[in-house]
């Protein structure tokens, strides 16, 4: 089993979304995130003041799958984020060792 994890600009979560749902994800956890890549954020102007805004707000996916769909899951995720500027995001992938459902105690790949 692998776990997904893509750090992402909020407005590509609908179609980041639909496209896991398309590629058979059934499972996902979304968070709301601040933070900050190489761009280090931007300078904007309120009410005649320049203010430094470091922390861009973004979005979590987190996804569990098996090692069988882990490609098409990543592939997936790149298809509806990328638009090919800076602050697209990123996507890490970790092995996951175990899944226990805590409802009835499945265990591994059945209890994604």
């Amino acid at each position: 089993m692998q776990k997904i994890e893509a750090v992402l600009q909020p407005s590509k979560l609908d179609a980041v979304k639909d496209a896991l749902l398309e590629a058979g994800i059934e499972g996902m956890t979304i968070l709301e995130a601040r933070g900050h890549g190489r761009q280090k954020g931007h300078t904007e102007f309120y009410r005649g003041r320049e203010y430094t805004v470091d922390l861009l707000p973004k979005i979590k996916i987190e996804v569990v799958v098996t090692d069988e769909l882990k490609e098409k899951t990543i592939q997936a995720i790149i298809s509806a984020a990328r638009t090919g500027r800076i602050g697209d995001g990123k996507i890490f992938v970790t092995r996951i060792d175990e899944a226990i459902r805590i409802r009835n105690d499945e265990r591994g790949e059945t209890a994604l």
